[in-house]
């Protein structure tokens, strides 16, 4: 994995310390960053409390969406692999008190079985 990937829509494992370190700010007291996938500009953050969504927003990527949803609220989740004819591959969130669910596409990426089995991991 590297840096085409993310551009190539492919999920690619990020460090957890540079994450961490960007982070200082919105991370609580106590809060450690265990695990991080880079997609294209997104970033799925997985504390030891939260899943924290990064969304790059602009032309830069200066302005950032810091999305956080403790674990406890995430009611459900789903994965569709690619297909033939259907290149992306898809993770569906849904989050209590929210009617529309999370909605993140990846391409047809394997990586997509580790943001799925880290989600399982705090969720289950």
């Amino acid at each position: 994995m590297g840096l085409l990937d993310g551009f190539m829509g492919n999920a690619s494992e990020v460090s957890v310390s540079s994450v961490e370190k960007d982070l200082r700010d919105i991370l609580v007291q106590g809060e450690q960053v265990e695990h991080a996938f880079k997609l294209i500009r997104d970033i799925f953050v997985f504390s030891n409390k939260r899943l924290i969504l990064i969304d790059k927003q602009g032309v830069t990527g200066k302005k950032t969406s810091y999305h956080s949803i403790p674990y406890k609220n995430i009611t459900h989740f789903s994965v569709e692999t690619a297909g033939t004819f259907d290149l992306d591959a898809e993770l569906v969130i849904w989050v209590s008190s929210s009617t529309a669910p999370i909605v993140k596409e990846f391409r047809k990426d394997k990586n997509i079985y580790a943001v799925q089995k880290a989600l399982a991991t705090y969720v289950l």
